[in-house]
């Protein structure tokens, strides 16, 4: 492996790039950033699809993201400028997979992880809604496996890929306290609420939960099917979320 430190948003000429290669794997995007900011980025992978091509690349994989309601798909530049990459694939005559993962764990991660250490800290967790919507986490490492397997692959399309588990999300969140050895508390508040909270805590600069992020996830599109192309049992959350609880507790407790 050669690692080749590059700004793709600036990349326009892949040819260089590309020599020699067989397998394309894209896992390149940002959380949050400018409009101008995913033009370019996107800009710059649809012009390295189009090199792709050009170069007679035998596999091409995306790792891309589920479906989101119809207003963030058209409106969120987070959004629309990745399915203008992820359209520019699906239509070029490149052997490829967009893989659409659904919520991801693994070590450091800065959702679930943190979600547990917050629930320690603070005792107390906020909750959207009544919390009936649903989540399927998927391990970083079934993730990493399933790129592989695909890269193997031949045959060309979308993928949705959700965890061995469909929980609800209140659900989901009462085992992370669990996890903790607490009864669940939570400050109960309205979607448009969490909203607002949470545009709130970027104008602080906060970068744990974004508005979009919010509105994905109460919106129930996220509780997606398992991958069933695995030759081995896919990673349950329930061990990992004891583990984040189990080091935190450590960190707590006295020398």
């Amino acid at each position: 492996m050669e690692w080749l430190p590059q700004d793709i948003a600036q990349t326009r000429d892949w040819g260089p790039f590309l020599q020699g290669v067989e397998i394309v794997v894209n896992l390149a995007w940002y959380r949050w950033e400018s409009a101008e900011t995913f033009r370019r980025l996107a800009d710059s992978l649809v012009q390295l699809v189009e090199a792709s091509e050009r170069a007679g690349i035998r596999r091409f994989i995306q790792v891309s993201v589920p479906a989101a309601p119809p207003s963030l798909e058209t409106d969120l530049p987070y959004l629309a400028e990745k399915r203008r990459v992820d359209g520019t694939l699906a239509s070029s005559r490149l052997s490829f997979r967009i893989l659409r993962p659904t919520m991801l764990f693994g070590p450091g991660d800065v959702l679930l992880g943190e979600m547990v250490r917050l629930m320690h800290r603070y005792r107390v967790f906020p909750m959207f809604g009544d919390g009936s919507y649903h989540v399927s986490p998927v391990a970083v490492a079934d993730l990493a496996e399933i790129v592989r397997r695909e890269c193997a692959g031949t045959d060309s399309g979308t993928i949705d890929i959700g965890g061995p588990e469909r929980f609800e999300y209140r659900a989901l969140t009462d085992r992370m306290f669990m996890a903790l050895g607490r009864r669940p508390r939570y400050w109960t508040m309205s979607p448009a609420g969490a909203l607002r909270l949470t545009r709130l805590m970027v104008r602080l600069g906060s970068t744990l939960l974004y508005p979009y992020e919010v509105e994905w996830l109460v919106s129930d599109r996220l509780g997606l099917p398992s991958y069933g192309g695995l030759d081995r049992p896919m990673i349950a959350v329930g061990p990992y979320l004891d583990e984040i609880a189990r080091l935190g507790r450590a960190a707590a407790s006295p020398a």
